[in-house]
């Protein structure tokens, strides 16, 4: 078994608050890496393409933007009611040109998000448990090794458990995850009982004084009944020790899924009590727009979001970042 790390105290100590002029330059620096980030993104390059070949403020503009919306992903119901709320405005001549519509635009995008926008603090219980669920192919196994790292440089002591015992190399993936770590890991091998690994690790972490368990599950699609009802086992058989375990559930949400990740949320939060969302692969050929759609139909806290491969591209969710990386900085440019 992988020996448990933990930060010495003295690492964690208070830093002096930076200057004003250096925190303006690192928020600056942070915008300008999710910018670069998310400009592959459809959403991106189609608004700025619209908003670079219209100069005109009229609703002609204002149809092609909700066109550019949904095929952007945001859904139909979600750019409608943006355009249309957009649009009474322009008739009220609340914007004077095109450029004052896009600031509005951006204003009304960002209203969406901010009530989602609520970081995951695995603090209070002791395990914190965080059980991880979605369906296959989505990055659950290595967000959970983007989180092992997060938390156990944070200080943590995190414990792994392998309950995604349905796919072939689902443990080694992890196990793998958790030697680079330096984070244990629970196993029982494929074709184990995942409720049955999960509570083992549970009372593991319990016994190690583990901070946080987060607890890997089987990729399932949302609509297989028998996986699905393993879930709720899962849920189950952790209240016999914890009564409020598991702390969160994370479904991870692929960005390239597209409408898609609205049936998904809709089943796995009735099966499994989703708490949060993780959606990842967001640098890639995702379009980006469904992040509005989960935030307007579901009002789930959007925890984190993928931007890379790396570690470090697992990050919290920042809707003025998100936002700004999607939208051109004025009309006219991107």
């Amino acid at each position: 078994m992988l020996k448990l790390w933990k930060k010495k105290p003295q690492e964690n100590a208070a830093q002096p608050a930076a200057p004003a002029a250096t925190a303006e330059a690192a928020a600056s620096a942070t915008a300008r890496n999710w910018r670069e980030r998310l400009a592959g993104s459809g959403f991106a390059r189609g608004v700025a393409a619209l908003f670079n070949r219209n100069a005109h403020l009229d609703d002609t503009l204002l149809d092609e933007l909700e066109t550019t919306l949904i095929g952007a992903d945001v859904g139909v119901a979600t750019a409608s009611a943006l355009v249309e709320d957009l649009r009474q405005r322009m008739h009220r001549r609340e914007f004077a040109d095109a450029s004052a519509l896009l600031d509005a635009l951006r204003a009304a995008l960002l209203a969406l998000l901010v009530p989602v926008a609520q970081p995951l603090q695995p603090t209070g219980p002791s395990p914190f448990v965080v059980l991880v669920v979605g369906v296959n192919g989505v990055g659950k196994t290595t967000t959970i090794g983007k989180l092992a790292r997060r938390w156990r440089d944070e200080g943590r002591e995190v414990l792994l458990a392998a309950g995604d015992t349905f796919r072939a190399a689902a443990v080694a993936q992890l196990q793998a995850w958790g030697e680079r770590n330096q984070v244990a890991v629970i196993s029982q091998g494929q074709g184990a009982d995942a409720a049955s690994v999960i509570y083992d690790a549970l009372q593991a972490a319990r016994a190690r004084g583990v901070d946080v368990l987060i607890a890997d599950t089987a990729g399932r699609l949302h609509t297989q009944g028998g996986l699905m009802d393993e879930l709720s086992k899962i849920r189950r058989v952790l209240g016999k020790l914890d009564p409020a375990a598991p702390h969160e559930v994370l479904l991870v949400i692929d960005g390239t899924t597209g409408q898609n990740a609205i049936s998904q949320v809709r089943l796995f939060r009735a099966a499994a009590g989703v708490s949060g969302l993780v959606v990842t692969k967001l640098d890639g050929s995702a379009k980006g727009g469904v992040v509005f759609a989960l935030a307007r139909e579901f009002g789930l806290p959007i925890r984190y979001v993928g931007l890379g491969e790396t570690a470090t591209d697992l990050r919290t969710f920042d809707p003025q970042a998100f936002v700004d990386g999607l939208l051109p900085e004025r009309r006219g440019a991107g």
